[in-house]
């Protein structure tokens, strides 16, 4: 299978990427760098100071985790 093919074990190709062996390997949202102001869009909130606090309180808190929650 190649990058065209559309679902690899449930992972749609946009989502994959290649390790130096060839293999596919997920991706997660936790993959890239958030900031608050991301997170607290990426739940549906308005990016206003308040929220901003919030989801800085969590990324602190939960690390990773708290992306994985809302993006997985």
């Amino acid at each position: 299978m190649d990058d065209n093919t559309p679902i690899i074990s449930g992972v749609p190709a946009a989502a994959r990427t290649v390790d130096a062996n060839g293999r596919h390997e997920a991706r997660t949202g936790a993959d890239q760098e958030w900031t608050a102001e991301d997170l607290a869009a990426a739940e549906g909130h308005d990016p206003t100071p308040k929220n901003i606090r919030r989801a800085q309180l969590e990324l602190d808190r939960l690390g990773p985790a708290a992306i994985e929650k809302t993006v997985p």
